[in-house]
């Protein structure tokens, strides 16, 4: 079991701490996700990959060293198939991966629930994907309208998820 301790972080606080910063450097996701998996409150270092109804890259990604990241996933916002089930995030908790934010659907819900990692997404959907092998991993991608780049910071909790360019 990987240890990710419960951020004391609120996104309520750090919107308060931030509210006049118009830089670009701090970010919030629209209201428009489900909470999924057994940890509701989560925050790390961003990996990213773009994918559309195909993944591929996401398995790669959580099948590698998570070392406390969040995987923010651009799905395209497809609600057509389900980017992340139980088998990918039981990987993703056993590889020390602290959350996965899908910008598309998942599924399996009764096993995302039962793993230590957080999980974030629109909706859930029981088709998979094909494996074509496509998408991009570790590039820019646009969340909902909002960047999200490597190497920012994902905090999320029961009010939401904010992006930082830097740790906060």
């Amino acid at each position: 079991m990987s240890a990710h301790p419960t951020p004391a972080i609120s996104t309520c606080d750090l919107c308060d701490a931030h509210k006049g910063d118009d830089s670009g450097a701090f970010r919030v996701l629209p209201p428009v996700f489900q909470s999924y998996g057994a940890l509701p409150c989560f925050s790390g270092p961003v990996s990213t990959v773009k994918c559309f109804e195909d993944n591929t890259l996401v398995k790669a990604a959580v099948d590698s060293p998570g070392n406390g990241r969040v995987l923010v996933v651009d799905g395209g916002a497809s609600l057509r198939r389900a980017l992340v089930g139980g088998n990918l995030a039981a990987s993703a908790a056993r590889n020390g991966w602290a959350g996965i934010v899908v910008n598309g659907c998942v599924r399996d819900v009764a096993e995302l629930n039962a793993e230590r990692v957080g999980i974030r997404a629109l909706a859930l959907m029981p088709l998979p994907t094909e494996k074509r092998g496509e998408g991009l991993s570790d590039v820019a991608v646009q969340v909902q309208g909002v960047w999200v780049r490597p190497g920012d910071w994902l905090y999320a909790d029961a009010d939401g998820i904010v992006i930082s360019d830097h740790a906060l």
